[in-house]
Parts: C-alpha cells; structure tokens; sequence
C-alpha cells in the first residue's frame, strides 16, 4: 500500500505581510508533499487577499485529488490577532474581521485561523527544535516580531488570545541628561522592512529586502554593519527581559531574518544572553527553528488535522 494512504492529510496557510505560503501536508509525519507561494499585496485590500488564498486552497486541494488522498481541513496562521475562539480581532495589514473569510475558506475543506506567531510555535513544539522541551519560547524575527509561549507543548494564548505581542509596542524612557523623551517600537527598529529603511536613511542608497541589507555587512559595509549589529543589539534586549520574566527552557527562533546566519544572529543572541539576569538561565539553548521557513505552514495545517 502507498504509505501516504495511511497518513492523513491537510492544507496549512501562511499568511504574512510578504508573501502566502501554503502547503499539502501528510500527518503525523508532517511531510510537505506540494508547496506554493505567491505574494500577499496587502495593499490591495481583503477581498483580493482572500480570493488569492482561496484560489491557493482550490489548487492545493486538487493537487491531493491526484495523490488519491482527502483533505481534513484548512489551518490558516495570519499576522493578525486571533483570540482564544479563533476569530480575527485585528486589521493591521488587511481587514478580513468584517468579511466572511472563515465561511467562504470553508467552502473549499473545513478551516480554522490561528496567530502566525502561534502555528509555527505548534509545529516545531511536535516536529522540529522544541520537541525536547516541555516548555520553550518561539520567536519570529521577519516583517515583523512576535513570541509564543509553549506550555506543556501546548501555544499559550492568554485571556484575550494577544500572548503574542513583543515588539509592537513604544518602549519610552527619558534620557535623565537632557530630558529627550523616546519612544522606541523594537519593530520598527530590529524588523526586515526596518533594516531596509534605517539603511536607506544612512547610507542613500535603496535596497529592497533585510537580506541585502545583512549581506552588504557581511561584505563589510560599515553602515549596514551598524544597522545590523544595533538591530540586534534591540532584539537582544526585549527577548532577554522576555527570558526573566518566562524563565523558559529554550528559545526556538523562527522568521527569515531569525533564521539567517551571520551578524544579526551572533549580535543578538550574545546581546540576549547579556540581559537575562540570572546566571543559571543564561546558557539556555537558543536555537534557530529547525522546520526552517516551513514552520508556519506545518503549524497552521496542525492545527487543522489536530482538531478537525
């Protein structure tokens, strides 16, 4: 027998300010038998957005047809809030809060929407670098910055489902010398579109991704090395004050900038570990996501096949 007969089957949807990801992913191997990716546009409002996504969900769940297999259901993890009953609670890039999303989504299988902070935190809870842990902190570090807390292998959602948010926030102080009074947002900072920005700014010359930017510093561009290294620096900062305050077992990072070698990861994982207070959890393991880029669509088709 095809041993994918055996296994069950569910399409997961990664819907980030960038791009759409979605996948056909096989259970309880969590293997990606198709995958597609096509840029979201934000801009262009949410009914467009929606109607690519379903497009995205007709073609992958034809794509099962031909591998003789069902479709359980449909986990979509969007850059919104989701509350505790998986509803949309926000429209920072697209409203989908005053369109039938969910029901029309479910036209094509049976769907569910999560946080795009909490899908991949599920799957490399089960499947990737948290699954020797009870508990761990997941971040993502790409178009923007979040965390999951994993408790019991379980995302911590919090009363409201908004356990998520760590870098959208001001952080203000006021300088005691001068009485200057800032307010920081730590993604508007330490984000990709902010690297993209702040080296614009510096330097006149236009890029168009955070990649550019961490290669130009990898080449030895001094202002790019500066923006890179006080990105992470920020970074740093925020996740060590998150480790005092959770006192987790691990930190599993995630995102394309999380991910990615070099400068900004060895800036701010030494930057994390100076700020965590006690010296017993500073040597807790920092690991990049082991499902890579695939988490967050490996978490949203999860969910579905875990509760569908």
């Amino acid at each position: 027998m095809d041993p994918l007969q055996s296994e069950a089957c569910a399409i997961g949807v990664d819907l980030g300010g960038t791009k759409i990801a979605a996948g056909l992913v096989s259970f309880p191997s969590a293997k990606i038998l198709v995958k597609e990716i096509i840029p979201t546009l934000p801009a262009r409002g949410g009914q467009a957005v929606l109607e690519d996504t379903i497009a995205l969900a007709q073609r992958l769940k034809s794509q099962a047809a031909a591998f003789g297999l069902s479709v359980l259901g449909i986990g979509l993890g969007i850059a919104e809030l989701v509350n505790r009953e998986g509803k949309i609670t926000s429209e920072y890039l697209f409203n989908w809060r005053s369109l039938p999303a969910r029901e029309a989504l479910s036209q094509v299988a049976p769907t569910l929407f999560e946080s795009d902070a909490r899908a991949p935190a599920v799957a490399e809870a089960h499947f990737g670098s948290g699954k020797s842990f009870q508990n761990f902190v997941y971040v993502t570090v790409g178009t923007g910055i979040s965390y999951c807390l994993v408790l019991d292998k379980k995302p911590y959602l919090g009363a409201h489902g908004h356990a998520i948010i760590l870098a959208s926030g001001a952080l203000t102080s006021r300088c005691e010398q001068c009485g200057a009074v800032q307010h920081q947002v730590l993604e508007e900072f330490a984000a990709g579109p902010s690297l993209v920005r702040r080296y614009a700014e510096h330097s006149g010359r236009p890029v168009t991704s955070g990649q550019e930017v961490t290669a130009a510093a990898a080449a030895g561009d001094a202002i790019a090395t500066e923006v890179v290294r006080s990105s992470g620096e920020a970074l740093g900062n925020s996740l060590g004050f998150l480790i005092n305050v959770l006192d987790p077992e691990a930190v599993v990072v995630g995102g394309g900038l999380g991910t990615a070698s070099g400068l900004y990861w060895d800036t701010f994982v030494a930057a994390t570990r100076r700020h965590i207070w006690s010296e017993v959890s500073r040597d807790l393991p920092i690991l990049k996501a082991g499902l890579g880029p695939d988490a967050g669509l490996i978490g949203a088709a999860a969910v579905a096949w875990k509760n569908l």
